[in-house]
């Protein structure tokens, strides 16, 4: 079964919760590195879908308006 919008967003927030507490988000073992979590990227898929959520509770969509003012 998939996620809703609003567990994306629970799951995504407890995994920021663990990098803000001191998890570890990348190590490495002699020449080799890896990244479990990027913490920008956490943040901008909790964007995206906290605006799922807007979405879904039937919040307004916000058009901006660009080009030259006269």
């Amino acid at each position: 079964m998939a996620l809703s919008a609003s567990q994306h967003v629970d799951l995504l927030d407890t995994a920021i919760q663990a990098l803000l507490e001191g998890g570890a988000s990348s190590y490495s073992i002699g020449n080799r590195s890896v990244t479990k979590h990027d913490i920008a990227k956490l943040y901008e898929e909790r964007r995206y879908w906290a605006s799922m959520v807007e979405r879904e509770n039937g919040g307004s969509i916000r058009i901006a308006k660009m080009g030259r003012q006269r």
